[in-house]
């Protein structure tokens, strides 16, 4: 049984850092491809953030380029999201996917389409 379990939300002020990250469990991280989706409140669509592709090419949302950064650990079969310079306006719930299709068509897809993914972590930003 798939499992992805995200951790590392919180509050935190604006211009701050937190580290999400993501535990797979019942899958091998290097077969998917794996990607960070958020649910911001009052929003009816979900954002697609950031996604490490499993043939090893990365997508940023324009969003949060050069503030996020994805990683992934295979052998610890975790995926990580580094955000810095925080903004109020990144307060969401996180989700982590893992999906065995490439970046083109999991971009398009909701998350609730993709082949695994979390149950969220909430970050809010705030002072």
């Amino acid at each position: 049984q798939v499992q992805l379990v995200e951790s590392g939300g919180g509050l935190v002020q604006p211009g701050g850092s937190l580290r999400l990250s993501c535990a797979a469990s019942g899958l091998t991280l290097e077969s998917y491809s794996m990607g960070w989706f958020r649910q911001a409140p009052g929003k009816e669509r979900e954002e697609v953030l950031c996604i490490s592709g499993l043939d090893g090419v990365t997508y940023y949302a324009d969003s949060v380029k050069g503030r996020f950064t994805i990683s992934r650990d295979n052998d610890k079969n975790t995926v990580y999201l580094e955000m810095d310079s925080l903004k109020p306006e990144d307060t969401a719930v996180y989700y982590c996917v893992a999906d065995r299709r490439r970046i083109p068509t999991l971009r398009q897809l909701p998350r609730t389409e993709c082949d695994h993914w979390g149950q969220g972590t909430q970050v809010s930003v705030s002072s």
